[in-house]
């Protein structure tokens, strides 16, 4: 069935010539390309975790209950004092909703780039302006174009991912204060995005309270709920309270904070299983290194950045051996020939090796 001409031109025209976020058939294939934890629920948990999903009245909107996730979320971060927590249906919501709450006259994002996909598509559907300043050719910050970017452009948000996606490095300590201080100055938020916290060394939560501009995201989907969907935001209660306003009501689904919930009352199994990520993710980072015509860059993530020499054929070889991965190669410049490897169980990542060898 065609639309017509004018049925379309309602359509915004930056929006028809968008293209829509990709997700990769994953269908009998080794899935490692969108930094999933591998591991399920013990058979015990699922059980019990059935049985408690059961019981709830779907029939009605969601209650006070979700305060009660809000309350385990910050306890279980270590939210600071005079600090309150906003839910988000996954990260994603959290950053459309940040960018609907300072569209102001001249409102503008910045954040370094390659980074993740969302911070320059929020601001684009909400007609801001983004400005993306590139990393450097070892993808740490360029400490000198960011101040001289945040000078220019005064944003409303500066975006610093910790780790960053795609490339899964920390960045340098000094060089974030200077721009956490320096956006500061200027009368702008910084959002300290740790999705991979999980995974990290290092958290930003303990210098925040330095700093009352500065606002800290995390996610559930890495701690392993990626099917929940649930983020969140921590921050000065003063400035949370005026974000939450334009939270859609009900965002947050009596499954989703039952399912959050639950999780946290097992946080161990979940810090268990991210404990086996970590020592999986430096295995792979060295079986990585001794592969020639492989480059693979530090991580702190549950994902590792690797260069080769051909992209995009390495990439088909590898699904036809049954194993997804991501080719981020076309996202940036700075990304050219380069792949990001989800780290999966010990089993999923033999098996990825194996393929690699016979994919090079």
């Amino acid at each position: 069935m065609t639309v017509s001409p004018q049925l379309m031109s309602r359509i915004r025209q930056d929006v028809q010539s968008m293209h829509a976020y990709a997700i990769q058939d994953s269908v009998g294939m080794v899935k490692l390309d969108a930094m999933e934890n591998p591991y399920r629920l013990p058979p015990e948990l699922q059980k019990a975790l059935g049985e408690r999903l059961g019981a709830l009245a779907l029939n009605r909107y969601p209650d006070g209950r979700v305060n009660d996730l809000r309350r385990a979320l910050a306890a279980h971060a270590g939210m600071p004092e005079g600090y309150d927590i906003m839910l988000g249906n996954g990260s994603d919501e959290l950053i459309s909703l940040l960018a609907l709450a300072c569209d102001v006259p001249g409102a503008s994002i910045l954040a370094p780039v390659p980074g993740f996909v969302m911070y320059a598509m929020s601001a684009q559907l909400q007609g801001l302006e983004f400005h993306g300043v590139p990393l450097t050719v070892d993808f740490e910050l360029d400490e000198a174009a960011m101040l001289d970017a945040i000078a220019a452009h005064k944003p409303s948000i500066v975006y610093l991912a910790y780790p960053n996606n795609p490339t899964g490095n920390l960045w340098n300590d000094e060089s974030i204060e200077k721009i956490v201080i320096a956006q500061g100055l200027q009368g702008g938020l910084v959002v300290m995005d740790e999705a991979y916290q999980p995974f990290s060394s290092q958290s930003y939560k303990d210098r925040m309270v330095k700093h009352p501009h500065v606002l800290l995201m995390r996610t559930m989907s890495k701690f392993g709920l990626a099917g929940v969907r649930l983020g969140y935001m921590m921050g000065p209660k003063a400035l949370i309270a005026e974000i939450d306003k334009v939270r859609p009501p009900y965002n947050i689904s009596v499954l989703n904070y039952e399912c959050g919930l639950f999780a946290l009352s097992y946080a161990e199994v979940f810090a268990d299983q991210a404990k086996a990520l970590r020592r999986q993710r430096d295995l792979l980072q060295r079986a990585l290194a001794a592969f020639s015509g492989v480059q693979p860059f530090p991580s702190e993530a549950n994902m590792i950045l690797v260069r080769v020499t051909d992209a995009a054929q390495t990439f088909e070889k590898l699904k036809a051996q049954g194993i997804l991965v991501k080719n981020v190669s076309k996202l940036h410049p700075l990304l050219n020939n380069c792949l990001r490897l989800t780290v999966g169980a010990d089993s999923e990542n033999n098996q990825l090796l194996l393929a690699l060898k016979d994919a090079l």
